[in-house]
């Protein structure tokens, strides 16, 4: 399968240089393995916090790992010839949102997690989660993301979000376990509402990005036909 066209986006939706997202795309079926492992250890990792968990909540314990399961299908799908828009766009919000909240998150309440800077785990857990963004700046090279498909993407995630941090529904809040959740790290905020500043925050980020995406390719697209009448 050829490779799809690069159009000539503005760096704030496609930073990464050209020859990142080549090599991304030409090795999809590896990077499709390497997240699909990544899932099973996302799963694994949040064993004991299943086991906490109400059954009918599970689905919004797991975040990074369905993370990395959506883009591992998002990309499989386009290197079967069936891309699937509502996969594009929740692997892509999900690879931004997760991938920039856990190093945050690292970083925010270090060392309250029990790490050291050079613990093997600290460091695969920060720079695997950066990982998963450089990923969604490649998803724009086979994706459109139509409003439709933004749209399945925010309510998944705005529903994830107010059930982690402000309304669980079922059971206890069902965010990511943290330290420390009611100390107050920084100066009176505690460190749920630190973490939930994050999740806002990496949830209305991708947002912006996809919008902004489809925009600068539908303008790139009616700019190129009003060229050529």
């Amino acid at each position: 399968m050829s490779l799809p066209e690069r159009e000539a986006l503005p760096r704030y939706v496609a930073p990464l240089p050209a020859w990142v997202e080549d090599l991304g795309l030409r090795l999809a079926w590896l990077v499709v393995a390497i997240n699909l492992v990544g899932t099973a250890f996302g799963f694994w990792y949040y064993g004991p916090q299943f086991s906490l968990t109400p059954a009918v909540m599970w689905p919004f314990v797991p975040d990074s790992p369905l993370a990395t399961l959506f883009i591992a299908c998002s990309i499989g799908a386009w290197k079967l010839g069936r891309p699937n828009e509502a996969l594009n766009a929740l692997a892509f919000f999900g690879c931004i949102k997760l991938g920039l909240w856990t190093p945050y998150a690292l970083v925010a309440f270090f060392p309250e997690w029990g790490y050291v800077a050079w613990d093997p785990m600290f460091q695969f857990l920060f720079w695997s989660h950066l990982a998963m963004v450089l990923q969604a700046f490649v998803v724009h090279r086979y994706a459109d993301f139509p409003v439709w498909a933004v749209a399945v993407a925010t309510l998944w995630y705005t529903v994830d979000l107010v059930v982690d941090y402000f309304y669980p529904v079922v059971g206890d809040p069902h965010h990511t376990l943290i330290p420390v959740a009611d100390a107050a790290p920084w100066a009176g905020v505690t460190a749920l509402q630190i973490a939930a500043l994050g999740a806002v925050l990496f949830t209305v980020l991708p947002l912006f990005l996809a919008l902004s995406t489809r925009v600068e390719k539908l303008q790139l697209r009616l700019g190129g036909r009003l060229g050529r009448e």
